[in-house]
Formats: structure tokens, sequence, C-alpha cells
């Protein structure tokens, strides 16, 4: 007998390894993710701590206050302890179900009206009830690899709220930035405007110009103003916008300037096979075909029998003084088995479900690679494209500051041109210099949005 429960339980064993299907990640081709790269060199600027990526000490102060803050960091903190909840309860599946009883009944028993009562009695019990599932075919550990990917799945979805909250602080810290030095060309040019206005007064009392140029002159400085009050609001905005990413309520934003910032590493990009270990969306897509895997082979193994033990045991007695004696002891152990035969195709449409979803996470999952490598492709040609951009505004600034120069002193001093020439080339000056701040903004987006695609802003 031991021979054949032995032979059955190695049958048993090896049946349940052919029916779990063990993980395996899925294949995708990542080596052409990053569009014109080519190099094999692995240094990745990911792999920088946030601390280390800007030299600027007020920004870094404001991105750790918004990490230890932030409320969509603290409702993904909330969901992985849901997780780990699930997770522990998942571990517990192995262990049997222990259920206490204790009840009085009353009972009568009585024949027809007219014959009166027969007898009376009450029963008196106090017992435990065991239950335990032999996982022979692994089904509960299954549910347990499948929970297990689903608390790694919070953690990564916590990471890309992580590296998300790091970009948007720093985005929006660098548009203060850009917002403030266009606000000074704005002033300075106002002011230069005003001292137009006198010179034009003063050419027209000595009819050099006529009382147009002065009336153009005075419009154009009331141009420059009105542009302020906008500029102001821009401001007052993203400083409120990034007082809620911080869980504070609007005030003013305590910060640098443009000028100050610097980037304190080099952009490299890496490979993108890192991707799947850097990029936390991306392990998140990982996790959740992970959990729908283990969900598949669940769903397969509920075909197959179950076999479980339960063990009663207490004390049960008609008389109160007997009730807890050994005379009231009783116990017992059963053993049963579960084949499902015909349960309206359930089975049938559970594990067609649980297909259906894997196939769904792994097309995620593939979706997911091909949005990071279109990312860090778009993000490097940014910050390439506001590099080239920058070396040519320099050359038209130089230009346009020529310009201005130039008719002015002809209007001043001959009649070879007029106020529409100087209006004009101080309205392409100051357009010139407000793009040129906008530049040097796209390039930080450039770098933050890098530094993000590539997965950098979690610990490491």
């Amino acid at each position: 007998m031991k021979r054949y429960i032995g032979l059955m339980l190695v049958l048993v064993g090896f049946a349940s390894c052919r029916i779990s299907k063990p993980y395996q990640q899925p294949e995708f081709d990542t080596s052409k993710l990053y569009r014109d790269a080519e190099g094999t060199d692995t240094s990745s600027m990911a792999s920088v701590h946030w601390k280390k990526l800007f030299a600027d000490t007020i920004l870094t102060g404001l991105i750790a206050e918004g990490l230890n803050q932030n409320i969509d960091m603290k409702i993904a903190l909330q969901r992985i302890n849901a997780a780990g909840a699930n997770f522990r309860q998942s571990k517990a599946a192995f262990l049997p179900d222990l259920n206490g009883t204790a009840s009085v009944t009353q009972s009568k028993l009585s024949f027809p009206q007219g014959f009166g009562i027969i007898s009376s009695s009450t029963q008196y019990d106090m017992g435990l009830r065991a239950t335990w599932e032999a996982d022979i075919w692994g089904k509960l550990k299954s549910a347990k690899r499948g929970a297990l990917a689903t608390l790694l799945q919070s953690e990564a979805a916590r990471r890309a709220v992580q590296t998300q909250l790091i970009a948007d602080i720093a985005g929006r810290y660098f548009t203060l930035l850009a917002l403030d030095q266009q606000l000074q060309v704005l002033e300075q040019t106002v002011n230069n405007r005003k001292t137009d206005v006198r010179t034009m007064k003063a050419l027209k009392a000595a009819n050099v110009v006529t009382g147009a140029a002065e009336v153009q002159s005075e419009a154009s400085q009331y141009a420059a103003e009105v542009a302020i009050p906008r500029l102001q609001k821009q401001i007052r905005e993203t400083e409120n916008s990034l007082n809620v990413l911080l869980a504070r309520p609007s005030s003013a934003v305590r910060r640098s300037s443009l000028n100050e910032q610097r980037l304190l590493t080099d952009l490299k990009t890496g490979i993108p096979v890192q991707l799947l270990q850097n990029r936390p969306d991306v392990k998140q897509a990982e996790y959740a075909f992970m959990a729908a895997f283990e969900a598949t082979n669940v769903a397969r193994k509920l075909f197959y029998p179950s076999i479980t033990l339960t063990a009663n045991g207490g004390f049960t007695s008609f008389s109160l003084k007997d009730w807890l004696t050994p005379d009231g002891l009783f116990g017992n152990i059963a053993a049963g088995i579960a084949q499902p035969i015909f349960n309206k195709g359930a089975n049938k449409a559970r594990l067609a479900t649980a297909q259906a979803a894997q196939q769904e996470a792994a097309l995620n999952f593939q979706q997911s690679l091909l949005k990071a490598g279109e990312e860090v492709s778009n993000a490097l040609f940014a910050y390439q494209t506001a590099g080239r951009q920058q070396e040519i505004r320099v050359k038209q600034l130089a230009a346009l500051e020529k310009s201005v120069d130039f008719t002015k002193k002809l209007l001043r001093y001959s009649s070879a041109t007029n106020y529409t020439d100087v209006l004009t080339s101080e309205q392409n000056l100051l357009a010139a210099q407000m793009e040129d701040i906008d530049d040097k903004l796209q390039q930080w987006q450039a770098v933050i949005a890098l530094y993000r695609s590539l997965g950098g802003g979690s610990e490491k």
C-alpha cells in the first residue's frame, strides 16, 4: 500500500509539473528602439541619482519636498499596502482554515393535535473545525506568484509616479525661470521704449520726425507694457501648479535664475535593453503580464480535482453538567476529493478569459517598450535641435542688435530711414530675445524628458 501511495504521489507531482507552465519573459527586439542610435555603451544618465543631476539646490529641495508630500505618491503607497495585504493572504492560503463554534439548540417532538408533547431536549455544542486543501496541482502556488507579481506591479507603479513627479517639478521650475527671464526682458524693453518716446519727442521738436513717429513710439511702448500682465499671470499659474505637486497651498516659490543653471552629467542613453530594468512603467507592464500568466495557470488547474482534509473536534451533550467532560468529547477526520464534471462551462470560460487577459498584458508590455523608445528618441533629438537653435539664435541676436543701433543712428543723424524701420528692428529683436529664452527652456525640458524616459529618478 505504501508503494502504491508513493507511486501515486510521484505521478501526481509529475502531472502538476506538466500542468504548470514556468514563467518566461516575452521576447521583443529592443535593438532598434532608439532611432539613429547605434552605440553599445551601457553608461546611462538614468543611473544618476536625481540629487546629482541638477546643480540648483533650491530645485533639489523642492523635489525632496514633493516626494515626501505629494498626494499621488501617498496614494501609490496605499496601493502598495493593499497589494501587500493581498500577497500575505495568498501565503496564508497554504494554512488550514480553523473556525470555532458554540451553540445551544432546543428542540421539541410532538404528535398531531390532541396527543400532546411527547418530548423536548436541549443540546450543547462547542468545537473546532479545520479544513485544509492539498495544493497537489500547484494552484495555490500560482496564485501566490500572481499576488507577488501584483505587489511588484504596485511598487513599480509607485516608482513610475516618482519619476514623473521629479520630471514635473523640474519642468515647472525651469518654466518659472524662463518666464522670469522673459519678464526681465519685457521690463527692460519697456524702459528702452520709454527712452525712445522721449527721443521721438525731442526729434519732433527739432523737426527731424513727424508727429506720426512720436505716436508710433508711444504705441510701441504700450505694446511691450501690455504683455507684462499676461506674463505675470503665467508666472502665478505656474507657481500654483508647482505648489499642487508639493501638496501645499498656493504661494510664491523661491527660485534662482535660468542663467545660473548647469547640467552635472553627460547625456548618455545606454542601450535600449536597459529600459527593461530602468523604466518603472515598463517593469509595471511586465509584472502585469506575469500576474496574468499566473492567473492563466490557476484557471487551467481548476479543471483538476481538489483534495480537502477536514477535522472536527469538541464537546457535545444533552446535559449542561456533562458538557465539558470526557463523555461529551467528540472528534472526526474526513478526506474528500472533488472533480469538476459539469459546471455550465464556467471553467472553460474562466480559462478563455484568463488567456485573453494574458495576451492583452503581453501586448501592453510590448506597447510600453515601444512608447519608451519613442520618448527617448524624441527627447534626445529635442535636446540636439534646441542646441542647434541656440547656436543660430546667438548670431541672429547679434545681427538684430546691430540693426536696431544702425536704424536709430540713421534716424537721428540722417533722413535715410524713418521710425517704422526702427520699430520693425526693435520688434524683431524683442521676439528673438523671447525665443532665445524659450530655446534654453526647451533644451532643459529635453534633458528632463530624457532623464525620465530612460527611467531615471527612481532609487538606485
